[in-house]
């Protein structure tokens, strides 16, 4: 079938490629990679695998009452990722978002990250959560940097367990909206060990139809811990109890363990762009499909995450 060029000027894959082990692969070069756009082959306009990539992150963190339990231990954790993304250099810009009731802009766009950790110091936790109508602000509501999505890139971390009680922004609203702005969205899920998790779907939704993912640092604190049998619920199995020095020590050693591998993974991701190229039938469809391969791997030797699709006439307002 001929061949139909968008109106898309470039579509633009942050890419991270893991082993069967769910280790980083991190020495492919461009020729590797292999776009496929509505099942096109597309070519490569730009590849990057600099270690320290423009970025512009909001940062969206859960101020709920989910939150309360374990909040001195993730404020830390959010001024840490803060100053670890934010290095004092105008290439990489945040912003800060609270949701409770509502989502409140608090810091918008700047390179400084005292501004942001300053703000994270006020923070209190409590009320309901607008999970989806904060992700609407963070896509809408802030100052630009020049050469946005594609110099910076856009991401945005949420500091949260997937719930939401308050948003007027539906889930898929605000998943179409972050994929038509080409936003990466990763979460640190502040789910406590033990307890029920309901909105744990959610919170994957958001991130996995982006391109990002989810880490789950309280998933299983003892998992480590000499001692520690198997049930969470019968007190007589724990080998930390809460409130001792050992309990917070496990609890800050897996927020911070979780906090850095996600800056890894911001940081060292391969960056693809290309201008799209399909057929007379793919022209019409409103959501295209996108599937990024590695034919010089095995197929079940590596993992490919990145974006699932994107809205060919809508992209990178």
């Amino acid at each position: 079938m001929p061949t139909i060029k968008t109106s898309v000027t470039e579509v633009i894959l942050p890419v991270t490629v893991t082993d069967d082990k769910g280790r980083f692969i991190d020495n492919l070069t461009q020729g590797e990679f292999r776009i496929l756009d509505e099942g096109r082959v597309q070519k490569i306009k730009f590849f990057s695998h600099d270690p320290r990539q423009p970025t512009v992150i909001g940062f969206l963190v859960d101020m709920s009452n989910n939150s309360t339990i374990h909040w001195s231990n993730y404020k830390d954790a959010v001024k840490e990722m803060v100053w670890g993304l934010l290095p004092n250099d105008k290439n990489y810009t945040g912003y800060l978002i609270s949701f409770s009731n509502t989502a409140e802009l608090l810091v918008n766009t700047t390179w400084d990250p005292d501004k942001l950790t300053t703000q994270v110091d006020r923070m209190k936790p409590g009320g309901g959560a607008a999970l989806f109508d904060a992700i609407k602000r963070a896509c809408t509501d802030r100052d630009l940097i020049p050469g946005e999505p594609y110099q910076p890139r856009r991401i945005i971390v949420v500091f949260g367990n997937g719930h939401d009680s308050a948003s007027e922004y539906t889930i898929d609203q605000a998943i179409e909206l972050a994929q038509q702005r080409l936003v990466t969205i990763y979460g640190v899920s502040t789910a406590a060990y033990g307890m029920e998790d309901p909105d744990r779907d959610q919170l994957e939704k958001l991130a996995t139809s982006t391109g990002g993912r989810v880490w789950y640092p309280l998933d299983n604190p003892y998992s480590e811990v000499s001692g520690f049998l198997s049930q969470p619920s019968d007190e007589g199995n724990y080998a930390l109890h809460v409130g001792t020095g050992g309990y917070a020590s496990a609890i800050n050693s897996s927020i911070y363990k979780a906090v850095g591998a996600l800056e890894g993974e911001i940081t060292t991701q391969y960056i693809l762009r290309y201008s799209p190229e399909f057929d007379a039938v793919s022209a019409n469809k409103e959501k295209h499909r996108i599937k990024v391969e590695i034919p010089s791997l095995p197929p079940s030797s590596y993992h490919v995450s990145t974006r699932p699709d994107y809205y060919p006439n809508r992209i990178g307002q």
